[in-house]
């Protein structure tokens, strides 16, 4: 069962909070972070991107940055632009986006139940971008930015948070993009275990966004308990490197855009022989030139010299395999791959993808300036993204996009 605990939380002061909150470190370019901080010297990027305080002639990794970071943190903490709560506590944290809202839980989740696949998995991850945020943890001695997980849905969990939202509530603001943040504390004793006692009941938690930062701070937990181990001294379980901050969201809460595709070229083919080779998989249709987006499973938009087509999956390549019968595998195994060359889409040039935020416009302008054709995804479910999950399995890179993205430095949990 899921061990998702209370936390001392440092967090902005009400006053501070909407210049603190910033989006995600791994959201931005070196240079888009550089232009992102100017004016904002309270914004948490400066910390979750710290190479932003030095000249570019200092490698983004370099061990002063790191360094830094841990100096403006500690800074902040000393001035009163962060405080520290007396108790640990749960909070709620709600994003509004086009008059959409979700609400999740804040707390601290098990580094055991990360290894032990109770807190589960959809994709890989790439040591070489772990490296980074292990560091930028080791030595900032702190979680500051929350892994996004799901869970099923837990009526007695939906109980205790629609009685919270009746009450006042410690933050509320709107963020530079317009979105809508609100944050509630719950710090009753009662409602403190009944929460705690309620996660008991949880079978499985699920990695919906943050991947490689919940490995990293799963990593950096495990380090320090084998070295306190090794220095002879008691290891109780309890120590804060033993578990790592989250937002913990009911299944029904969440959204999930498309992930969209965009391809440099045909793999040589002329128009007449790839639409030929596309018909061999697919129901294809035109739709003129006003953008498509899928509205069913199975069915793709796709734009190329001006006009969108529809692409539907014919009945015989469907396939009730949790990976296999994702909309992004389908594309990929009989459009991308063997139709246009794309064998590794983690590494080949010729495709970029594109978040659903952008748009079906932003697809257009990339083919219009230069791409050859685009593809518009129909998004993936979080059924989807849990029964692949069930089955110890991988999606595809680039299956699912959530927006909104949770802001960083609202909660830091220290180790």
């Amino acid at each position: 069962m899921a061990a998702v605990k209370p936390f001392l939380c440092i967090r902005p002061a009400e006053a501070m909070v909407s210049r603190v909150a910033a989006l995600p470190y791994d959201v931005y370019s070196r240079k888009e972070a550089c232009e992102a901080v100017k004016g904002n010297p309270l914004s948490f990027l400066n910390i979750d991107r710290a190479e932003t305080q030095f000249g570019e002639e200092v490698d983004t990794y370099d061990e002063r940055v790191y360094q830094k970071a841990r100096e403006l943190l500690d800074m902040e903490i000393q001035d009163g632009t962060f405080v520290t709560e007396e108790k640990a506590c749960y909070y709620l944290y709600q994003l509004t986006m086009d008059g959409r809202s979700q609400t999740g839980i804040v707390a601290c989740s098990s580094v055991d139940d990360y290894v032990n696949g109770i807190v589960k998995k959809h994709e890989n991850t790439r040591e070489d971008k772990e490296l980074d945020r292990i560091r930028h943890v080791e030595v900032t001695g702190a979680h500051t930015g929350p892994i996004f997980l799901a869970y099923r849905q837990n009526e007695d969990l939906a109980r205790i948070m629609e009685e919270v939202m009746g009450q006042g509530a410690l933050y509320d603001f709107v963020s530079e993009d317009g979105i809508g943040h609100k944050v509630w504390r719950i710090a009753e004793n009662s409602r403190v275990k009944a929460i705690e006692e309620a996660f008991l009941k949880v079978p499985a938690t699920y990695i919906a966004d943050g991947h490689h930062r919940a490995a990293s701070a799963v990593k950096v937990g495990l380090r320090r308990r084998e070295a306190r181990k090794e220095a002879g001294l008691q290891v109780t379980g309890e120590e804060p490197y033993n578990y790592f901050l989250s937002v913990l969201f009911p299944e029904d809460q969440l959204m999930i855009m498309p992930y969209n595709r965009v391809v440099k070229d045909l793999n040589g083919l002329s128009m007449e022989k790839f639409f030929t080779a596309v018909h061999k998989s697919f129901d294809v249709a035109p739709m003129g030139q006003e953008a498509y987006s899928p509205a069913k499973k199975g069915t793709f938009g796709m734009y190329i010299k001006g006009e969108w087509y529809l692409l539907k999956i014919k009945d015989e390549f469907r396939s009730l395999d949790p990976v296999k019968g994702l909309d992004v595998s389908i594309l990929q195994d009989y459009l991308l791959g063997p139709v246009l060359g794309i064998g590794d889409p983690r590494v080949d040039k010729r495709i970029d993808f594109i978040g659903g935020i952008r748009g079906l416009n932003e697809l257009e302008r990339r083919v219009d300036e230069g791409m050859t054709a685009a593809f518009s995804m129909y998004p993936t479910s979080i059924g989807e993204l849990f029964a692949v999950a069930d089955a110890g399995m991988l999606m595809p890179p680039k299956s699912t996009w959530f927006e909104p993205k949770l802001r960083s430095g609202i909660f830091i949990h220290r180790l």
